[in-house]
């Protein structure tokens, strides 16, 4: 009880209003989108191919905004950047109950990807604004475990509506993010300190920041095999529920426990996992992170049951345990104060390079070569983002 109200005190009041703002939001959203690929693929009728190419088009939108949002919520704010996406995405998600046609499917996704990194890189930025470097990672660690609250009661839900009415979900999603909205204009303080001094940056002087970002060689490293791993991530969380329902007969209720495995964990296990990865260089223990979502894409690739899938997503979920508070920290530690939201902007974009990559390559392989073709390919894949990692520790080695 002592260790709980000891980590109560160490964070402000409005870190934990924003978690409750979070988990709210994320509920709502995840009673949908894990089963986003199902319902194109019943709506429209198409080959696996041609609906996990709806993926591109989020994917495509989402990096150039991940690209500017950065800049956004450095020049505008973090809030106000949040409300916008937040809003944006309750409109969106309205959107897709009328929605028959790809080309609806298609602009919905395209706005998706634009609205979603707003709020994602507000959070992120109010967050390191709020917290002191040393407890970045642990308060990264909440975030994920406040999020995945969300994620452990979303699909659950969504797998007995869903199956009765999507469009319950959809009005549901549009209700949790509006919610979050309002929470973070009545309620949240803005966090940028502004300077009325400071030069606002054109677009050829954030291109600059950029391109100097890059020119770290240990962020562009980062960037680089973070995205690798996120390729396998875009195989579980997109293409294994539409895989596993046209293959083996699995639909959204038995489906919807996959997802919520991966919440328990998280919830359950995050912070534990952190406080043993935290004693530790991250440049160490990335690497074993990746490997777990090596072995998670073989496993999918030899199963044949809900079982070996369940067990699949339990072992890429270490992985994500160990990989994904570590990673944020150390972009977080790596960027300048004053460009800390561009940095994270841009650390976001693994998430769609890889949305891009992922969903329309295993549905070509998919259609193309053999069912299991795309998971053998992201176990491949997973093994060149432990090679990477390996290759971040060489640098920091070097440069120590």
């Amino acid at each position: 009880m002592h260790r709980v109200s000891s980590i109560f005190r160490r964070y402000p009041f409005q870190f934990w209003l924003m978690l409750m703002g979070l988990v709210i939001s994320t509920t709502g959203t995840t009673m949908v989108w894990p089963f986003l690929t199902i319902y194109a693929s019943e709506k429209l009728l198409l080959p696996l191919a041609a609906v996990t190419s709806l993926m591109t088009f989020n994917s495509v939108s989402g990096f150039v905004s991940s690209v500017i949002a950065g800049s956004l919520v450095d020049r505008f704010g973090r809030k106000g950047m949040m409300v916008i996406g937040l809003f944006g995405m309750a409109i969106v998600y309205l959107g897709y109950m009328p929605a028959r046609e790809f080309w609806q499917f298609a602009l919905l996704m395209l706005l998706s990807g634009s609205f979603n990194p707003l709020y994602r890189v507000g959070t992120d930025a109010i967050v390191a604004d709020m917290i002191e470097p040393e407890n970045r990672t642990q308060a990264y660690s909440l975030v994920r475990m406040g999020r995945n609250v969300g994620v452990a009661l979303g699909p659950i839900l969504g797998g007995l509506v869903l199956s009765r009415s999507y469009n319950i979900g959809f009005i549901t999603a549009s209700i949790a993010l509006t919610l979050f909205g309002l929470l973070t204009i009545f309620f949240l303080k803005e966090t940028l300190q502004r300077d009325p001094n400071r030069h606002h940056d054109s677009l050829r002087d954030q291109l600059r920041v950029i391109s100097e970002a890059l020119r770290n060689k240990a962020f562009s490293r980062m960037v680089g095999s973070f995205t690798l791993m996120e390729i396998c991530a875009t195989l579980m969380w997109v293409v294994l529920a539409v895989y596993i329902k046209q293959n083996y007969g699995i639909g959204e209720a038995q489906y919807s426990w996959i997802p919520t495995t991966n919440a328990l964990m998280v919830i359950f296990l995050q912070v534990l996992i952190t406080r043993l990865t935290h004693k530790h260089s991250p440049t160490r223990v990335m690497p074993v992170g990746a490997a777990f979502y090596a072995v998670a894409m073989l496993l999918v690739a030899l199963s044949g049951n809900f079982w070996g899938f369940l067990l699949a997503m339990i072992i890429m979920t270490f992985g994500e345990l160990i990989t994904a508070p570590t990673a944020m920290a150390y972009v977080a530690n790596l960027a300048p104060a004053d460009q800390r939201g561009r940095y994270l902007g841009f650390f976001g974009l693994a998430w769609y390079v890889a949305l891009s990559i992922g969903p329309m390559g295993a549905g070509f392989l998919s259609d193309n070569i053999s069912i299991h073709a795309p998971w053998f390919a992201g176990a491949i894949v997973g093994v060149i983002s432990v090679l990477s990692f390996l290759s971040l520790r060489r640098l920091e080695t070097q440069s120590a």
